[in-house]
């Protein structure tokens, strides 16, 4: 059993006066007698595992009453981390969860590192590098789609695919292999079968990469900056696109002079929009500032929103904004938003010929959101999808991962072609092998786990 001490933390988050219960996790061969130490169970009798138990949690140390909780025994192997775990569900509130938490640690526990309970369950084969990783992305989800990927993923559903991929490259090794050691015994090896589960490896290897694009786009989702100049409607349109009054709208030019954000979801896709103060040229110190971090926002976002006034046409003001961003904000996209197109639907006629994407906007009445929402999808390279069809998809780390194993697969096929012996095959299947025994976890290192890992909250 990996994990021979005992770790506890707060697994749940924590605000003042947000949350009415707050859970303590103990782990590990000592988690009973450090519970049955503190926990004073309301009935008589013996404490069950997997039963919840109400009664009062006290440090033995002084006798001083913590809470009036719940706690539920779950014995090894039957828990998360296949070890003796305990809970104590307690009152919401940091100081209550602090003192258990301080309570169990005074009596022998330690404190758990991030992510270290999901650790445990790996590395006693509760679950797999892809179940792991799926459930930090269930916690961090930003949208139903995004959620359902990560539950698919915790199924098991990624890594079954990955194993049977990995057992066919582990049978084609066998097989050469057997030619090499006993050939005089075996008959020869079929040529035209073996480049047949080559073949079907390599295409069901780029199938799963060409996935990667659009998991990392539901699960990290759109960085959005709205910019132009002062009073061309960015608010409105920030306020009207999120249904909210996040930003003040005001006829007074400078009014936003801090980003103001909103999380949306589009089409399945989060969104983080970012409105900015008005680009200009003032002595006002603090709107310089504000004019400033519109700037960098602009420069580190996904896709630029340039919003002009249709009633004013395209100015000066908005060539130098445009200018700004088309030499600070390559290679992110940039879309041209006409806002209070009500009061002028005609399209300016003087805008650069290099701006390919234009939508009419009046964000003062609500329209105009769903072809903004459209445009963004195409800028996304998402316009010819329904992302919420995308089941599983693979991650960053796992992306990596399968391009060593396309390119081996290549390579073993490149051999086999050119009539290489057949160690130049099983150096190319080896690699391919390690490659995917890297995703799920059959084959890796310290620096993998910690990789994976640190990302992790702490209590879970």
């Amino acid at each position: 059993m990996h994990g021979e001490d005992t770790i506890a933390a707060i697994a749940t988050a924590i605000a003042p006066q947000q949350g009415s219960i707050g859970i303590v996790r103990l782990s590990g061969p000592q988690s009973l007698a450090i519970a049955q130490q503190m926990f004073r169970p309301a009935h008589r009798g013996p404490w069950e595992s997997h039963r919840l138990c109400y009664g009062q949690a006290h440090d033995p140390h002084t006798g001083q009453l913590l809470d009036a909780c719940l706690a539920v025994w779950m014995q090894a192997p039957r828990s998360y981390t296949r070890q003796d775990v305990v809970e104590f569900h307690g009152h919401g509130g940091i100081m209550v969860v602090q003192s258990l938490l301080h309570t169990c640690l005074s009596l022998g526990a330690r404190l758990a590192e991030p992510g270290e309970f999901t650790l445990r369950a790996f590395l006693n084969g509760r679950i797999d590098l892809t179940q792991a990783e799926g459930i930090h992305d269930l916690v961090g989800a930003r949208s139903p789609q995004a959620a359902q990927m990560a539950l698919g993923a915790m199924q098991g559903k990624l890594a079954q695919p990955l194993r049977h991929l990995r057992h066919t490259c582990l049978e084609l090794l066998a097989d050469i292999e057997a030619r090499l050691d006993f050939e005089e015994d075996l008959p020869p090896l079929d040529r035209d079968h073996t480049r047949a589960l080559l073949t079907a490896a390599l295409t069901q290897t780029r199938h799963w990469l060409s996935t990667a694009d659009r998991g990392a786009l539901l699960r990290s989702g759109l960085n959005i900056a709205i910019v132009g100049r002062p009073n061309v409607g960015k608010s409105s349109l920030l306020n009207a696109w999120s249904r909210s009054d996040r930003a003040i709208v005001t006829d007074l030019p400078g009014t936003t002079r801090d980003i103001v954000d909103a999380h949306l979801v589009v089409h399945g896709i989060p969104v983080r929009v970012l409105d900015t103060a008005g680009i200009r040229d003032t002595d006002d110190r603090v709107e310089q500032i504000g004019v400033a971090k519109s700037r960098q926002t602009a420069s580190q976002a996904d896709l630029v929103l340039l919003v002009i006034d249709a009633q004013a046409g395209w100015t000066e003001g908005d060539r130098h904004i445009y200018d700004q961003c088309r030499d600070q904000c390559r290679p992110r996209p940039l879309l041209l938003v006409i806002n209070k197109s009500d009061l002028n639907p005609h399209l300016p006629t003087n805008l650069p010929q290099e701006i390919l994407g234009t939508v009419a906007t009046a964000a003062a009445l609500g329209e105009g959101i769903e072809a903004l929402e459209a445009a963004i999808l195409s800028h996304a390279q998402q316009g010819h999808l329904q992302v919420g069809d995308l089941d599983l998809a693979i991650n960053q780390r796992h992306k990596a991962c399968l391009i060593e194993v396309e390119r081996s697969l290549e390579q073993a096929l490149e051999s086999m072609n050119q009539n290489l012996p057949l160690d130049f095959w099983t150096i190319d299947l080896r690699a391919a092998v390690a490659a995917l025994g890297k995703i799920t976890g059959e084959e890796l290192t310290e620096s993998v786990l910690d990789q994976i890992f640190s990302r992790f909250c702490l209590g879970k």
